[in-house]
């Protein structure tokens, strides 16, 4: 498949998660090789772009030997699993051994077989790249030690978990400069000529296999950032930026290839400049998930080229269910947001099911949890909605709303509308637990001298306004705590 939509919808799945509770569904060993066809026919009425196969890669035995000395997170193995045992450890799929298939999840063949299932139902494949760090049994460890950031013994006694003694070198654990190292995984230097080198050559071979990838802390890799946090150990700034290199040579092979960034830190736009072609909107997350209506609006009026290239989310593996975090309607409310507004959008596997569990990736199980069917309703009916023409392929406009001197709760509220020729689709949502009213100010819809019929595509009702009216001070809206509408305009 050649060039991708505007506004894609990609899916993430945990892809041994998934394959341990097919093969207990259907009695038999599921690989990636043979997933059974009604899985796949599955992904079909989601109105779909992509799958995001996560976690394919061959994970280390010896991350799974470090991580099993933590007693932190054997207890939260238990706490997650009450019948815990060891061989619910899968490992960790950003502790990479190698860049191949795991044979465990059916080896290449089966993944190049789950990406043909996918393509016959116009489905595009995603998969990982971790370029921060590798497994401390990866082959780069004993062939390339200057591939990775070296320490002293002095660093070794000083910071035991921060750095770890392989053969005659002391190496650094990977590590996000606010947090403290990730103990299972090795340092890479991107500042080195050779890391670099192996990186293109890398992620060249992932994408003979897949139609883009998710770069796992990707901001890591910007020069000012891996100084920042490495200092003298890194060496010299090469002066070229990692990402744009990089992202120009796969490209020439792969001119379709997506890239999308994982960011943080509000270096998005950075990242962008750099060639990503989607971002994480990490920032719209915290402001639905911790803030208030204004604070979205806020973050909504960015420039339409910028909003366009970002991923909204409200849950992924690294973040709590959407489920756990917000109350059941204020849940409908922020998926609402971020499916209709511009961008890629993520959803999580067991996210429309209403899942509340976070599993940790290591693991190879999830404990079984009830379907809410409710969430599962609204999730069919939003996903019938947004594949709508004009919003899968009309003008987003933010639109301007206003209240009444006494009432200052038209704030609560946020507008916008998809237009797409005749077609004109009106987002109202009220991001409050309180009731609230205001008008909205429609823009680009001509609606002077005619009644206008509009019909709520979550639930069909109906309404009748004056066209005049809406033209001259705008639609009256009266919204319950954290509900919407969802308006088609047409004539009456």
């Amino acid at each position: 498949m050649r060039n991708w939509p505007k506004h894609p919808r990609i899916y993430e799945i945990n892809t041994w998660l998934w394959l341990e509770e097919l093969s207990r569904t259907f009695g038999y060993e599921v690989t990636l090789a043979d997933v059974p066809q009604e899985t796949w026919n599955s992904f079909v009425p989601l109105s779909l772009d992509a799958v995001w196969l996560m976690g394919v890669w061959e994970r280390s035995p010896a991350g799974i030997g470090i991580t099993m000395m933590d007693k932190d997170n054997q207890d939260e193995f238990r706490r997650v699993l009450p019948d815990f045992r060891v061989s619910d450890i899968a490992g960790s799929p950003y502790c990479v051994r190698r860049f191949e298939a795991d044979q465990r999840l059916g080896g290449a063949s089966g993944l190049s077989s789950a990406r043909k299932e996918l393509a016959k139902r116009g489905l595009r494949l995603i998969l990982d790249y971790v370029p921060n760090h590798v497994a401390p049994d990866h082959p780069w460890v004993t062939e390339h030690p200057e591939y990775f950031i070296h320490g002293t013994r002095d660093d070794l006694l000083n910071d035991p978990a921060s750095y770890r003694e392989v053969g005659e070198n002391i190496l650094a654990c990977g590590r996000d400069p606010f947090f403290p190292a990730w103990k299972d995984v090795l340092q890479l230097n991107s500042f080195n000529p050779g890391a670099r080198k192996e990186a293109v050559e890398t992620v060249l071979s992932i994408a003979a296999s897949c139609d883009g990838i998710r770069c796992d802390m990707a901001m890591l890799l910007i020069n000012d950032v891996f100084q920042r946090t490495w200092g003298e150990r890194a060496g010299k700034n090469p002066g070229t930026e990692f990402w744009p290199e990089l992202i120009m040579t796969v490209k020439k092979y792969f001119p379709y290839f997506l890239f999308i960034a994982e960011a943080y830190w509000d270096l998005e736009w950075p990242l962008l400049q750099h060639g990503f072609d989607y971002c994480y909107d990490k920032r719209l997350y915290d402001r639905l998930s911790g803030e208030n209506a204004e604070s979205v609006r806020y973050h909504l009026r960015a420039d339409l080229a910028y909003q366009e290239k970002l991923v909204r989310f409200i849950e992924n593996h690294d973040e709590p269910r959407a489920a756990s975090l917000f109350s059941p309607d204020k849940a409908r409310a922020a998926a609402l947001v971020m499916a209709t507004v511009p961008g890629a959008k993520l959803f999580h596997d067991g996210q429309m099911e209403g899942r509340r569990i976070r599993v940790p990736i290591i693991l190879a199980r999830r404990p079984d949890e009830p379907v809410d069917h409710e969430l599962k309703s609204f999730y069919a009916r939003l996903f019938q909605v947004i594949d709508s023409p004009s919003i899968r392929e009309g003008t987003w406009r933010l639109l301007d709303i206003s209240g009444w001197p006494d009432n200052s709760r038209w704030m609560n509220i946020v507008a916008w509308s998809w237009q797409k020729g005749k077609d004109n689709c009106l987002i109202v949502v009220n991001l409050s637990d309180t009731r609230s009213q205001a008008r909205i100010h429609l823009s680009g819809v001509n609606l002077a001298g005619r009644m206008t019929r509009l019909t709520d595509l979550m639930n069909n009702e109906i309404y009748e306004r004056s066209g005049n009216e809406m033209a001259e001070i705008g639609l009256y809206v009266d919204l319950d705590p954290w509900t919407y509408h969802v308006l088609m305009f047409e004539d009456a």
